[in-house]
């Protein structure tokens, strides 16, 4: 069995470069960090690692990345991506005072891909499929937005259906019940590496426990193999850690995404 102290360098290894944003309009580096803009008026920043910057040194980074962004008008909001097993003295602190504000740490899971590939039936009523169409892709948006407890974003949609245009190598799957989308997820490929990354799986509260999550991944997971891949990540809430554990996937670290609006 491979430990998570392996699964987190692969993970550094691996996912924390460019692999990580390969839906980037462009990506400016300031020393250690990537600086990246996303279709929709989004900013991101993201890093290897903040090469042993002490408190003074973050302090300048964070000041330094939020004025590249206020420069640009068409960003509307900035998500700093930031990793629990990181050294970063008053990262905390300097993003709140930069107007940050902290969201749920989510855990960083990995596992094998065959882990979440199981014989089980998808639950009676529901049907599990890939999704392309605007319509469809409105639907699935709209319905994880609804599971996460957030007002529907159609510039998400937007974002979504522009990536599915341009190829880039994203799937997107979802699960139906009594005519509507209950739960929806992305499925990455990440390019170059072997890894596939399960993003976005939220089914609405009244269709918990009914294993529609567990089908979803199912589907996500046999796509991915065909493709090649052989190990998964993913940033869990509490809601589909468990699901992940019971099938095999470790836990390695956490990540909180701090996020700004202009």
């Amino acid at each position: 069995m491979i430990s998570s102290a392996r699964y987190l360098q692969a993970y550094d290894a691996q996912l924390r470069t460019d692999a990580e944003t390969p839906s980037a309009l462009s990506v400016t580096r300031l020393g250690p960090l990537r600086l990246v803009t996303f279709a929709g008026g989004r900013g991101f920043v993201t890093y290897r690692d903040l090469e042993g910057a002490d408190a003074a040194g973050i302090h300048r980074l964070v000041t330094d990345a939020m004025a590249h962004f206020r420069s640009d008008p068409g960003i509307s909001r900035v998500e700093w991506k930031s990793r629990g097993h990181d050294h970063a003295p008053g990262l905390h602190e300097t993003l709140l005072s930069a107007g940050f504000s902290p969201g749920d740490p989510e855990s960083i899971m990995i596992g094998p891909l065959e882990a979440l590939c199981t014989d089980g039936a998808t639950p009676p009523g529901v049907t599990v499929r890939r999704v392309t169409s605007p319509a469809d892709v409105r639907a699935m948006s709209a319905a994880v937005d609804e599971a996460f407890g957030d007002p529907v974003d159609t510039r998400m949609a937007d974002v979504l259906l522009d990536r599915l245009a341009r190829g880039d190598g994203m799937e997107l799957w979802a699960a139906e019940a009594d005519g509507r989308v209950v739960c929806g997820g992305r499925l990455e490929p990440v390019p170059g590496t072997d890894f596939v990354g399960i993003w976005g799986g939220a089914t609405l509260p009244g269709y918990r426990g009914r294993g529609i999550y567990r089908a979803l991944l199912n589907a996500r997971a046999r796509s991915a193999l065909a493709q090649g891949k052989t190990l998964v990540h993913s940033d869990s809430t509490e809601h589909s850690r468990p699901i992940l554990e019971r099938a095999g996937l470790l836990t390695v670290s956490t990540t909180t995404p701090y996020d700004w609006s202009r």
